[in-house]
């Protein structure tokens, strides 16, 4: 009688084994959940739309603009930019979503649960919010720009180019100045963790807080240092303040904002539970 073969055992497959938590891959994770969220895509669509149709808007309906010495050729484009006010709005809520949605939903337990150390999400989530908003609102500006200066110079307005003095600040300083806005929306997400707080709050210190302090003269004196009124002064915002900051020195005191925010957010991120 032969003897019964002998069956090799069976080799168990290996278990996938995660690789290290590092920056870079919580920034990919958050770039795909930043994609899969409708509210990015309708609110960056809305921004869109305002910057470019409102500034052919405005450059359509008003009359021919003549580059004088009282009329310089970055104030006209200021003019053109307008539909930025509003469009700080959509994008502030781009930012507030980021975090406060997986508040809302819970889902920011288990991200602090992959990413224990926690303040990678922070920081990726500013990388990856800051590294859309900056190149898409520069091609909005760009093409808000083009779009404008055109239909001026058809009307019989003056020909204006991105060489003029004023022009290409004012060009980028608007682009810049909306990256640092929703950088401020994502600080104040993480900071108070409630959407209709943190909307509230922005609401508040970029459209009224600027509009009750500038009717109300007695105390229009820190005016210029509100964020919306110190980071409009980079790009012109023609409804600022009466005496605006240099650009460069409102865009620093816009930036310090963010920076107060961001650091305030990162404290409370590592100090209490989600």
């Amino acid at each position: 009688m032969s003897a019964p073969a002998v069956q090799a055992p069976a080799t168990a497959t290996p278990a996938t084994v995660a690789g290290p938590v590092t920056q870079a891959r919580v920034v990919r994770a958050e770039w795909t959940k930043l994609r899969a969220l409708r509210s990015t895509r309708w609110c960056g669509l809305g921004a869109i739309v305002l910057i470019v149709g409102l500034g052919a808007a405005i450059a359509e309906g008003g009359a021919p603009y003549q580059v004088t010495a009282a009329n310089p050729a970055a104030a006209a484009i200021s003019d053109a930019l307008l539909g930025l006010m509003f469009a700080q709005l959509m994008l502030g809520m781009v930012g507030v979503l980021a975090f406060s949605g997986e508040y809302g939903t819970g889902m920011i337990r288990a991200t602090l649960a992959v990413v224990p150390s926690r303040l990678p999400v922070l920081w990726a989530k500013l990388i990856v919010l800051g590294g859309l908003v900056l190149p898409v609102t520069l091609v909005c500006a760009l093409a808000d720009f083009f779009t404008a200066t055109a239909l001026e110079s058809a009307r019989g307005g003056s020909v204006i180019s991105l060489t003029a003095p004023g022009v290409l600040r004012t060009v980028a300083g608007s682009s810049l100045y909306l990256t640092v806005v929703v950088i401020i929306g994502l600080a104040l997400g993480a900071l108070l963790r409630k959407t209709a707080a943190a909307l509230a709050v922005f609401a508040a210190v970029f459209f009224v807080v600027p509009i009750v302090v500038n009717v109300l003269p007695k105390i229009t004196g820190f005016a210029p240092y509100l964020p919306s009124n110190a980071g409009g002064s980079l790009w012109g915002d023609p409804l600022g303040a009466a005496h605006p900051l240099s650009p460069w020195t409102g865009f620093a005191v816009l930036c310090g904002y963010a920076v107060v925010l961001t650091a305030a957010a990162a404290w409370r991120l590592r100090r209490q539970d989600a």
